[in-house]
């Protein structure tokens, strides 16, 4: 991740770990992350925080066979583009599943899961992870 990166992850931490967007009171758009301003309204809206349910499913995906630096661990895992039920889309690491069992459509929901270790600084991150909904 590297220190370089460091502020930015920290800046984000509130939504990183509780998944908190942002609606605009005017259109009702959501926005993860967090945004100051509606694209859609500009000025004219106002934007409030909102809990988001954490809940969606997978729009898309890919299996990641070569990782990247610092990855090397978890290979093969899954990255997925899920969409909330809040309308919002997110790219996630799926977890707790087979890559050969994900399929489009797949209920997820999200999970509090180490992201990565900074080996430099000794830093753990956490963050959210998506997984399937057990029913």
């Amino acid at each position: 991740m590297g220190m370089g990166s460091i502020p930015r992850f920290w800046r984000n931490m509130q939504s990183r770990y509780n998944l908190i967007g942002r609606r605009c009171t005017r259109c009702g758009e959501v926005y993860f992350p967090p945004r100051n301003f509606c694209a859609r309204c500009r000025r004219r809206g106002k934007l409030e925080e909102v809990q988001l349910s954490g809940r969606g499913e997978v729009v898309s995906y890919t299996v990641i066979r070569t990782p990247p630096e610092g990855f090397e661990r978890q290979a093969p895992y899954v990255m997925a583009l899920v969409r909330l039920e809040e309308g919002v889309m997110l790219t996630t690491q799926l977890v707790d599943v087979n890559p050969e069992e994900v399929e489009i459509g797949m209920r997820v929901e999200s999970v509090f899961r180490k992201i990565q270790e900074d080996g430099e600084a000794g830093l753990i991150y956490y963050g959210f992870k998506f997984k399937p909904v057990e029913e």
